[in-house]
């Protein structure tokens, strides 16, 4: 069975306090984007994982598709599968990639060997594997709080418009977004200003991580205004890096426009329902 797990980006990201547990709460609205890749799992006589595309750094041993399996093997004691992923969304650009790969595990099992797992048994299944990794399975705008894991229903929508997605192929890592950053309140709440036009947001929607990255990563604030200088409605950097986003009121045309190592990626992002597995 195939499945195509896709992208994210962040509308505004507040991170606003620092939590016992060491992690930290927030508030932000996750959008789904059709820059996808490619999943595969089929019966094998062992379990294995194997990959294309984009390299994986680590241990294959470790890729958060075998963790979904296993943790649904202790509860269904699954059969051994071969797990193919063809990576195409880049790793460490704020997109929720591997996230996305690890939800769509899930959901490939769950519709593979029929374990009729609801969907909120799905995001508890998912929630352990990463913070945004729940999202995914509904894979809807959510408004989303706590560690990034708890969600709520939005009337957010960018339909009419289109998304064009820049990354400059600088890796950030969670841990170097992070630093430095001061949780605070925001003044105004993420729901009072998203529920603003998408015109009003340039001066008002905010990614809390930009200050930091954009001072270690000054490539990426020239994105940011490029994006803007050539028509965006607005601007902004996803998740923690190292992605630019910027939304449009029209398909733009990029040839030429970025150095040819960007990977540059354009679509109307209107939501959809979650894609299926055949």
């Amino acid at each position: 069975m195939l499945s195509f797990p896709n992208a994210k980006i962040n509308l505004g990201l507040h991170i606003t306090a620092k939590r016992p547990d060491g992690f930290h709460d927030l508030e932000s609205c996750l959008y789904p984007v059709g820059w996808t890749e490619v999943l595969e799992i089929i019966e094998s006589d062992a379990l294995t994982f194997t990959s294309s595309g984009l390299a994986i750094p680590g241990d294959a041993d470790n890729n958060l598709c075998l963790k979904a399996y296993r943790i649904l093997e202790k509860d269904f004691g699954l059969p051994p599968v071969h797990i193919h992923l063809h990576k195409a969304i880049p790793i460490g650009a704020g997109l929720g990639g591997g996230s996305a790969d690890a939800a769509f595990a899930v959901k490939l099992l769950n519709a593979k060997f029929d374990l009729r797992i609801t969907d909120d048994q799905l995001e508890d299944y998912a929630r352990p594997l990463g913070s945004d990794c729940a999202f995914f399975v509904r894979n809807q705008p959510r408004f989303a709080y706590g560690k990034g894991d708890c969600f709520e229903e939005t009337p957010v929508s960018l339909k009419g418009f289109f998304v064009t997605l820049v990354y400059p192929n600088i890796h950030v890592s969670t841990a170097e977004a992070y630093a430095g950053i001061r949780p605070q309140k925001p003044e105004t709440s993420l729901k009072t200003i998203l529920a603003r036009p998408v015109s009003e947001w340039k001066h008002t929607l905010a990614n809390d991580f930009e200050a930091g990255v954009f001072a270690r990563h000054p490539v990426l604030f020239s994105i940011k205004e490029k994006l803007y200088g050539s028509g965006a409605v607005y601007a902004a950097m996803s998740g923690s890096g190292s992605t630019i986003y910027g939304i449009f009121a029209r398909e733009m045309d990029w040839k030429g426009v970025f150095p040819a190592e960007y990977s540059v990626w354009q679509s109307n992002p209107a939501p959809q329902p979650p894609k299926g597995e055949s």
